[in-house]
């Protein structure tokens, strides 16, 4: 087989649009970096595990950019748009790769779910008097529609987007130095490094109440593998992915180890609480004028651009599903702007479902969501983590081509990463309030299970292995 052959197998041309161009891909890789786990689900977390919650967000980081070089070795061998349920197919058979693929949907649904409720919220702070569900309603029509335009408008949105993100932390991070190091503000008499260890210490509560953080931390960082999804839209993968993900461990110590020091060094940990963002919280003890306005701006445009993002992702998902017989056949189908207008519709109506829970539960609708959604997430990152070790079995052995972005000492970190999962799964079967997930994800599971049995009748050429690729022996 000549290199050329192996090159079109790689990167398929699937009919989409290649608009997104360097600039877009990394900040979309930014972006989903800095998302409302961070922005809004940290005052929770720093409730329950105090400082040492900067520790957790640095393990779990690790463990992030672990997956991420993982998948970054499967995606410059093979780039495609639907990548974690491609890969899955490919090395653990048609189930997985079916399974995954509507998983990653679900996950993202809930994910727009939970980041409309938490727009909501912040609208709800400038004016208390509008419902959230008008609000989360409002916000899901509009991102709907810039969707269905073309992928150069949602990579332009993104972009812009992760602008206002990144800048408003690395400012936070600046002003936050500034008032530790020179006194100035309301905070400069009590912000002071000892704030990390002075209020009982660097784990107030205990190690097991930190550890128990680390499912919402894990939510956190739910998006990072969007790059992923890209790769089909992206016009030069085998450049701009590489890059993407090479810089993910400067974005995590900058982000969120670095803007959690800071935050945690200016204003007591005692003093954050559920439902109240870290940074809104900060701005307004600094006393800086209409800091707090600002802050909450930022974090309302973080709140849309993932929702932005699951829509994105959820109509490329589906239509990946239809392509391979998995979905209905109408998903597959591309509008005249190049976008799988019918998928992202249909994805859109199911995260209707979250405008609803606004209306019903107000208050617990953020809290059912992201735990779903992280769930979802730990399964898609698990299909990726052992589609890379059956990956790294075949070139050993010879029968698949190297990538020229291999993940550094092999498959050693991926047994690493699937550890951690396994164990952050076990601590939500642990807490009574987020176990609810793995039921619902349990009832996912049959019904998933009944889908493929009636796919199986229908039409069973679908749901057979496929031949592996023929390739010349290495060495």
């Amino acid at each position: 087989m000549t290199s050329a052959q192996v090159d079109t197998e790689k990167a398929p041309e699937e009919g989409y649009e290649r608009g997104l161009g360097s600039r877009q891909v990394q900040m979309i890789a930014i972006g989903g970096a800095i998302g409302v786990g961070l922005f809004l689900g940290a005052g929770a977390n720093i409730a329950k595990a105090g400082p040492s919650i900067i520790l957790m967000y640095a393990l779990a980081g690790v463990i992030i950019f672990f997956i991420m070089r993982a998948l970054g070795e499967l995606l410059l061998y093979r780039p495609v748009s639907g990548s974690f349920a491609e890969y899955s197919r490919e090395f653990l058979g048609p189930f997985f790769g079916y399974f995954t693929g509507w998983t990653y949907w679900l996950m993202w649904v809930v994910t727009g779910m939970a980041e409309l409720t938490a727009a909501a919220i912040y609208i709800h702070y400038w004016f208390p008097g509008i419902p959230q569900w008008v609000s989360a309603l409002v916000f899901l029509v509009v991102l709907f529609a810039a969707n269905l335009i073309s992928v150069k408008l949602f990579g332009e949105i993104e972009f812009w987007f992760s602008m206002v993100k990144v800048t408003a932390i690395i400012g936070m991070i600046v002003i936050g130095v500034g008032v530790l190091t020179l006194g100035f503000s309301q905070a400069g008499d009590t912000a002071t490094v000892s704030n990390l260890w002075e209020f009982d210490g660097f784990f107030p509560n205990g190690i097991g109440s930190s550890l128990m953080t680390l499912q919402g931390v894990m939510f956190a960082y739910l998006a990072v593998e969007l790059v992923g999804v890209t790769a089909g839209e992206s016009e030069n993968p085998e450049k701009t992915l590489p890059k993407a993900i090479n810089t993910l461990p400067w974005r995590i110590a900058l982000f969120y180890v670095g803007a959690l020091t800071v935050i945690l060094a200016v204003v007591k940990w005692t003093e954050f609480a559920e439902g109240v963002s870290p940074f809104v919280k900060a701005f307004t003890v600094i006393g800086i004028p209409a800091g707090a306005g600002i802050v909450n701006f930022v974090v309302l445009t973080a709140a849309l651009s993932s929702c932005n993002s699951g829509m994105y992702s959820t109509g490329r998902m589906l239509r990946t599903l239809a392509d391979n017989g998995e979905a209905p056949g109408v998903f597959s189908r591309l509008s005249s702007t190049k976008t799988p207008a019918f998928g992202i519709g249909v994805s859109v109506v199911f995260m209707g479902i979250g405008v609803i829970l606004n209306y019903v539960v107000p208050e617990k609708a953020f809290g059912y969501v992201t735990s779903v959604a992280t769930a979802a997430g730990i399964w898609t990152w698990l299909m990726i983590l052992v589609s890379h070790v059956l990956y790294r079995r075949k070139v050993v052995a010879g029968r698949l081509p190297a990538s020229s972005f291999p993940a550094p000492g092999g498959a050693v970190c991926s047994y690493v990463a699937i550890a951690f999962l396994l164990f952050v799964t076990g601590l939500i079967a642990y807490d009574a309030d987020a176990r609810v997930c793995l039921y619902v994800m349990a009832g996912w599971a049959v019904a998933l299970g009944v889908g493929w049995v009636v796919l199986k009748r229908r039409n069973p050429e679908v749901t057979e292995r496929r031949g592996e690729p023929e390739f010349e022996k290495i060495g």
